[in-house]
């Protein structure tokens, strides 16, 4: 028989705050992990970020932002010089989401994604 830990078992019984479902959200927003990628040579102005990642519009790219700084995930600095001068890079535990689970999952998808997709052709060739 398998035990869960405290932790796990607290997830179970309180959905609404369990910190699995925390994480998972940081990822269901589709440019939050895009945003955190193009982040990760280093810190980045804004114009810089949309020319790194193309097809995001401005205001998309202001929630972005604020969301993953809310979280904890990126830092905002700005610079008191004319003309102002921000600038965006991760914190310490947003690198350690680019280099450790978003990582893993990049992996996964170089190795599994051809299978990924060949799957979802052939459902929707069913349906």
């Amino acid at each position: 028989m398998v035990r869960m830990s405290e932790a796990e078992n607290a997830c179970v019984e309180l959905v609404a705050d369990c910190r699995l479902r925390a994480t998972t959200d940081l990822l269901a927003h589709t440019w939050d992990p895009v945003v955190l990628m193009a982040l990760r040579p280093g810190p980045r102005r804004r114009r810089e970020l949309r020319a790194a990642i193309g097809g995001m519009s401005d205001k998309v790219l202001t929630e972005v932002l604020r969301r993953l700084c809310a979280h904890g995930l990126v830092d905002r600095r700005a610079f008191a010089q004319a003309p102002p001068r921000v600038e965006y890079a991760l914190t310490r535990l947003g690198r350690s989401l680019v280099d450790g689970p978003m990582k893993a999952l990049g992996d996964w998808t170089r190795e599994h994604g051809d299978g990924l997709l060949d799957a979802q052709e052939h459902a929707a060739g069913v349906l």
